[in-house]
């Protein structure tokens, strides 16, 4: 029987011992699999979360992590982005159908879900006019200026289908809480200066920021981009701001639709993973 120690909000170490069987439980679900029903499961804490998503994914620890696992800090910052920088790139043009499979509504194979509304839309619908989808850098892409080139603007790790007007209200402003309803936004605020995204979708958000401040790190042609806790970071390769990311992480934890999407990317496309979806305990580890 294996233990894996993990670090919750409360920096409290807890032990969760992992069976074949609770293994089976865990797996990650199939891009098609239906929903649990809400009245038959458990309360979803970040602890619970945590370890269903390292149950879920312990053997990328012995494998894929494993240069990573027992570090914190700087070190593993430094150690997860050696391993996520291992990729496969795509064209700016072909991220329009791998979205199409990584966020595929689980009920309805022709419909992708769109991220920041939570509506089903037809995969067909994408585009620029009103009523369509598009894709949304949720790191703006002007935040770093790398725009839509291979590398950071075409990394669908933080790049998802959102409604057009929604998209362009979010526009390239950093996220903190606050502000009025965003229309046809499921829930979603903005003020002059942030966006804060409906709440099954924060942890989401959050988690995609993360990633991508641990992935491009300056070595590579492109801005260092790394989280703050400011917002109007305009042109600057920084994005904020960095307590809310955090609360949001803790507040939203990984569900089977953002683990169901990690797994897709990494077997299909981009072949690299997005850590904080697997260990979400290492953005406090890390920030």
């Amino acid at each position: 029987m294996l233990a894996i120690r993990m670090r919750t909000r409360r920096r409290k170490t807890v032990a969760f011992t992992t069976t074949a069987a609770a293994l089976t439980v865990l797996a990650v679900p199939a891009l098609t699999a239906s929903p649990a029903t809400a009245t038959t499961e458990p309360p979803v804490t970040a602890a619970t979360a945590t370890a269903t998503a390292t149950a879920a994914n312990s053997d990328y620890d012995s494998t894929y992590y494993k240069n990573a696992i027992g570090k914190t800090g700087t070190a593993l910052k430094s150690s997860l982005h050696t391993i996520i920088s291992s990729q496969t790139k795509l064209s700016y043009s072909a991220v329009w159908d791998a979205l199409k499979a990584t966020d595929q509504d689980p009920n309805n194979s022709n419909n992708v879900i769109l991220l920041y509304s939570g509506v089903s839309r037809s995969k067909s619908l994408n585009g620029g006019n009103t009523g369509n989808w598009n894709r949304e850098h949720v790191w703006a892409k002007s935040h770093g200026d790398f725009g839509t080139s291979t590398g950071p603007g075409t990394d669908i790790h933080h790049l998802r289908p959102t409604d057009v007007q929604v998209n362009s209200v979010r526009g390239n402003k950093d996220f903190d809480n606050g502000g009025s309803a965003v229309a046809n936004g499921g829930g979603s605020l903005t003020d002059s200066d942030s966006f804060e995204p409906r709440n099954a979708v924060k942890g989401d958000v959050a988690r995609m920021i993360l990633y991508m401040a641990v992935r491009y790190e300056g070595g590579d042609g492109w801005a260092d981009l790394e989280p703050n806790n400011n917002v109007n970071n305009g042109s600057n390769p920084y994005m904020g701001r960095l307590s809310v990311l955090k609360a949001w992480n803790e507040q939203d934890p990984p569900d089977a639709f953002e683990q169901r999407r990690n797994q897709v990317i990494h077997d299909s496309y981009q072949h690299n993973r997005n850590p904080f979806i697997d260990h979400p305990e290492w953005v406090e580890a890390i920030w």
